[in-house]
């Protein structure tokens, strides 16, 4: 009788915890397409620089080496052709599928750089953001004040001029 009961109890548990997993791990997803549409639109980095150590060709282009290769990241994330009419739109669904399906081009996706030279803190940063904000959104809503005035300026990153003024409201 014992045996069956604590069965009983390690079913319910583990059925409980994989429902609770569950609903985290589609929480996170969500979370994840947010900071992903967000990191398009305000890419922490507006210009990836590179250079060439040999002779290259690029779209048809040859390059000889030393040539300083600008990649102005903020237009490619705003490009209507590999993004879509909808580019200037905040639609974290474009996500869904990952990065590799959000855009009509790979790569066109890159807030921290590409490659050999990709951000060492990026999945830090990407996991802090969003256990930060997993912390806030347990006890508080958010919206945007009055007065906010949307004003993209970029410095060495993107940022809002104005500041971002937001209202927080316990729940």
């Amino acid at each position: 009788m014992f045996d069956h009961h604590r069965t009983l109890v390690i079913i319910h548990f583990f059925s409980l915890a994989a429902l609770l997993i569950f609903f985290f791990c589609s929480f996170m997803r969500q979370v994840t397409m947010v900071l992903y549409e967000v990191l398009r639109l305000y890419p922490p980095i507006i210009l990836l620089e590179r250079e060439t150590y040999k002779e290259m060709e690029l779209g048809g282009i040859k390059y000889p080496p030393g040539v300083k290769l600008l990649l102005p990241v903020v237009t490619i994330h705003h490009d209507p052709d590999i993004w879509g009419e909808d580019v200037d739109e905040f639609k974290p669904e474009r996500f869904a599928e990952g990065i590799s399906k959000a855009s009509k081009e790979a790569p066109a996706f890159f807030p921290f750089g590409w490659g050999p030279r990709i951000c060492i803190g990026q999945n830090f940063a990407l996991l802090e953001a969003k256990i930060a904000l997993s912390m806030i959104l347990q006890h508080f809503s958010f919206r945007l004040s009055p007065s906010y005035i949307h004003a993209p300026f970029p410095v060495s990153t993107l940022q809002p001029d104005h500041g971002a003024h937001i209202m927080l409201e316990r729940i």
